[in-house]
């Protein structure tokens, strides 16, 4: 099993010259799993047509060649991304434990088509954590608490806590997670991976449990490159169920490495933003961690340009805590009328269902969700709703990473850590890692731009990846289930 923490590229190589099948990964994958995945509780719930669907693929490999970089690759699913098999779609949410989708997520049909294997689903914060304000990272009332890989006193991050410890602890090739406002970015970061949240439009954000319109699924993978290719096979252009993929066709790119050059930094004008989101989440040397980055970046041939984009309360959320507020409970009910088979079918039910069963599904209550029930009209007629989200175009957009990147002639922006800016805007943004702290959680840095700039956010990734090498994968032992226990 050498090549179970092996890049997609050298993945295909090797089948392709028949020393690895789809078939073999996916079961060294699937054991990997059961030796270690009690200790990290990042997997929801595993495919049980895994296997097969992996043998159809090495045939049909044999008869027709590859389909692309995804054939036979097995990949992860957050639990809030819709499957039209025999797998659950819960949000990790109890109350939607007998659910299954009527049919796969756009995205998901994108992956089959290009011949990935769909292994099983992760872990969450339930309901991408919007379910109560006093709501740990990582925990979901049907999944329990992911766990981080390099150590378990380590924060995890949300809301896909469970995508981000399964790549990082080399459970899958790839995963895919949704991010809102750094449900990717965050955990990415503190697992030691890569992650990317696109553009909202670049992919579809139809049949995934929503907790706002601004929701998109992103690729999450141990290298850059890894992301580039699994992000390339989720890219769904025109999709008639959501109007911000309308038009984007050629914004869009089937390969996004074409992009990845490994000395992609040199010339380019690098905007170095300090401003930072929630300080209280990074450790005391990440200054010095950013400073080194900085200056890797220098080296490699980039032009540093000071830019600070002013706090405005993006950042820290506020904004985005208001838009989900009024936005949960009609999305969330448009969802479950139209992917839901299972009991709940508005998020009335589901509430009624938590209470119900409260010793179970209420273990640190569901205010928010009360709150978008019954503090709202579900028909987004509030004008408290609509000055913020004037405020989060204006502000974070027009006057925010639009202005920086026009006015300095800006062709990405870098932050230590992550920002929610470019999230609630809708912009693109990926976390790279750039060290490891003294307290031995890993720390990450964040390239974005504007709308569909995800090439130029790829390049000055990759390149900066390529100039500091700076993952450092955790180290798992096995532990006797007698003595393991999940914390559920």
């Amino acid at each position: 099993m050498e090549w179970i923490d092996t890049g997609i590229l050298e993945l295909q190589q090797q089948m392709e010259n028949g020393t690895l099948s789809a078939k073999a990964l996916t079961l060294a994958y699937l054991k990997r799993i059961q030796a270690f995945d009690d200790q990290i509780c990042s997997i929801a719930e595993l495919n049980p047509d895994a296997i097969s669907i992996a043998e159809a693929l090495d045939r049909d490999r044999v008869l027709h060649g590859p389909r692309g970089p995804m054939h036979g690759i097995p990949v992860l699913l957050k639990d809030n991304i819709s499957t039209g098999d025999k797998m659950h779609t819960t949000a990790g949410s109890v109350a939607l434990s007998d659910n299954f989708a009527s049919h796969d997520a756009p995205v998901v049909q994108a992956l089959r088509r290009a011949g990935a294997v769909i292994l099983g689903k992760t872990n969450l914060s339930e309901f991408a954590r919007y379910i109560a304000m006093e709501f740990p990272d990582g925990y979901s009332s049907r999944g329990g608490q992911v766990k981080n890989p390099y150590g378990s006193h380590l924060p995890v991050s949300g809301s896909s806590s469970g995508s981000a410890a399964a790549v990082s602890s080399s459970f899958c090739a790839v995963a895919v997670g949704t991010e809102t406002a750094g449900s990717i970015s965050c955990p990415s970061m503190h697992n030691g991976i890569c992650g990317l949240k696109p553009t909202v439009g670049l992919v579809s954000r139809s049949g995934i449990i929503p907790i706002c319109n601004q929701d998109t699924a992103g690729p999450m993978g141990r290298t850059v490159t890894d992301c580039a290719i699994l992000l390339g096979a989720m890219t769904t252009a025109e999709e008639p169920e959501d109007p911000a993929t309308h038009c984007t066709a050629h914004l869009i790119h089937s390969d996004y490495t074409q992009f990845l050059k490994p000395d992609g930094l040199r010339g380019m004008r690098i905007g170095v933003n300090r401003v930072r989101c929630e300080p209280e989440l990074f450790p005391g040397d990440c200054e010095a961690i950013f400073e080194q980055a900085l200056e890797s970046m220098r080296q490699a041939g980039a032009e540093l340009v000071e830019c600070d984009i002013p706090y405005t309360g993006l950042e820290g959320g506020i904004l985005s805590q208001a838009t989900l507020l009024y936005e949960f409970q009609a999305a969330l009910d448009a969802y479950l009328a139209h992917y839901a088979t299972g009991q709940c079918r508005r998020l009335a039910d589901i509430i009624a269902y938590n209470q119900a069963h409260a010793d179970i599904a209420l273990r640190y209550g569901q205010d928010l969700l009360i709150a978008a029930q019954f503090e709202t009209s579900g028909r987004l007629l509030e004008s408290a709703y609509w000055d913020r989200k004037f405020e989060a175009i204006e502000q974070g957009q027009m006057n925010g990473i639009d202005r920086a990147l026009l006015e300095k002639k800006l062709d990405v922006i870098v932050c230590a850590g992550y920002s929610n800016l470019p999230p609630i805007t809708g912009y693109p943004v990926m976390v790279v890692p750039m060290g490891i702290s003294e307290t031995g959680l890993p720390v990450g840095l964040s390239f974005y731009a504007g709308a569909f700039q995800e090439p130029k956010i790829l390049q000055a990734a990759y390149g900066y990846e390529q100039c500091t090498h700076h993952r450092t994968p955790p180290v798992l032992k096995p532990v006797s289930s007698e003595v393991m226990q999940r914390t559920d």
